[in-house]
């Protein structure tokens, strides 16, 4: 046990478990879709981005337990899985051609500068809604060892059964001897249609009662949780105040969670944004210095501060380190398109380290 007080495997077959739905986000860039005529289409889901990012930056053993169907897109989102080095774990559905089951669209314009990004989802007859327990073979996909179990709040909002998968993976990951960790991800839509906010308390706090690491600021807790708001105000949003003061309530509400870690993003425009990540960490609390983004792309930079964070803490790292690592993932991330990691682990760690963006010779 170290000062954070996980106890984590010092090997295992896999560094990290993902389980999660994989969806394909249509990307027009700059222009609005109302007014678009061709797309990029960039593969993710924010379980996923994370076992994505471990495996290519980090160079870790990741999988993604997931559906995942039989038609062209579903090859096209695995081929990417597979150049990515995460290691799929498939429950297949066949396509009947005409209404699916189908892997999930998201679309999302990149926006610029005073017009901020527009998102919105086609997640109808979504294969990874139709995730249930027993799917998977959890036995023997942890049978090698698994240090590390990953899941999210977006999945978690999908369906009746998609809690349920969660809450079976986590027990099974923590039978293997696995750190258990959540990124709240509380989206108003998908809860909005799922049984509202008293649903999304009734359930989120289930499968946190596995949780040993949670991720999400002040607003994930409160809506996702049902944590009463803090007593202290910030006065900005790289104020960590706000958040801070939630973590006696969390002591007392959440008692097996030993880590709460979020970013902290100030947005001047949609391409300048103040960036900065905090943490507490078995009671003590840390904060990452605050940088100026000039930012690609937004989508996906709170999963690269995840996979960053994770990596630090995986290899015994200092907590005030490993929050370094993700805040610094996190960052570059926002500098290139798409939803998952173009960055090296020597970018990662120069900048980390303090490192500037003078030409690299």
């Amino acid at each position: 046990m170290t000062t954070t007080g996980l106890n984590i495997a010092a090997q295992g077959q896999l560094d990290l478990l993902s389980l999660g739905a994989l969806v394909h986000r249509l990307d027009p860039g700059i222009i609005p879709f109302r007014k678009a005529n061709q797309c990029q289409i960039h593969v993710s889901g924010g379980e996923f981005n994370v076992a994505a990012n471990l495996a290519d930056c980090f160079r870790m053993k990741t999988g993604i337990a997931t559906a995942m169907v039989d038609y062209p897109m579903g090859d096209l989102i695995n081929e990417r899985v597979r150049a990515m080095g995460v290691r799929p774990f498939y429950k297949h559905f066949k396509h009947d051609g005409v209404t699916g089951p189908n892997m999930a669209t998201v679309y999302s314009d990149q926006g610029h500068g005073v017009r901020a990004p527009v998102v919105f989802y086609n997640r109808s007859n979504e294969a990874g809604a139709l995730l249930k327990p027993g799917d998977f073979d959890w036995k023997a996909i942890t049978a090698g060892g698994v240090r590390w179990f990953h899941s999210g709040g977006i999945f978690a909002a999908l369906s009746p059964t998609t809690p349920e998968v969660i809450i079976e993976g986590m027990k099974a990951a923590k039978a293997a001897g696995a750190i258990v960790s959540l990124d709240l991800n509380f989206r108003a839509k998908l809860w909005q249609i799922s049984g509202g906010l008293e649903k999304a308390h009734q359930t989120l706090r289930r499968i946190v009662a596995n949780v040993d690491v949670l991720v999400g600021n002040e607003e994930d807790l409160q809506k996702g949780l049902g944590l009463r708001g803090p007593e202290v105000e910030s006065k900005h949003k790289l104020d960590p105040t706000a958040f801070f003061g939630m973590m006696d309530q969390v002591t007392k509400e959440l008692p097996n969670v030993k880590i709460v870690a979020t970013t902290l993003r100030e947005v001047h425009s949609t391409n300048r944004h103040d960036w900065s990540a905090v943490t507490w960490v078995n009671g003590k609390t840390y904060q990452a210095p605050t940088c100026e983004l000039d930012v690609l792309d937004r989508v996906g930079g709170g999963d690269g501060f995840a996979a960053g964070f994770f990596y630090g803490l995986l290899t015994g790292a200092s907590p005030e380190d490993a929050l370094r690592l993700g805040w610094a993932h996190g960052a570059l991330l926002t500098t290139t398109p798409g939803d998952t990691t173009m960055v090296t682990l020597d970018q990662v760690q120069s900048f980390a380290q303090g490192g500037s963006a003078r030409i690299q010779r």
